[in-house]
């Protein structure tokens, strides 16, 4: 007895390739590897200058609280205007 590999179907294949998931894949992982490098690249320390009082904290620590407040007040922000809207439409 004889066992027979199956054909394989060129459309089969085409279904299989998921050109977005793979795009995602890569982007992902160009993602992390700028992430890493971004790290690495900043992780030198540095003089914070408060009114009361200095702090020597690693510059990427900086960084990321600075974009963390900006988000946040971005936010606020937002939804302060858009109370202020629906105040003037009413």
């Amino acid at each position: 007895m004889r066992i027979r590999r199956p054909s394989v179907d060129t459309d089969e294949l085409q279904e299989n390739w998921q050109p977005k998931l793979y795009g995602r894949l890569i982007a992902i992982v160009l993602l992390g590897a700028w992430a890493i490098a971004f790290v690495l690249e900043n992780r030198h320390k540095v003089s914070v200058h408060f009114v009361l009082g200095t702090a020597r904290v690693s510059l990427v620590w900086v960084i990321l609280l600075c974009l963390a407040v900006g988000f946040v007040f971005g936010i606020l922000l937002s939804q302060l205007e858009r109370r202020r809207r629906r105040r003037r439409a009413a």
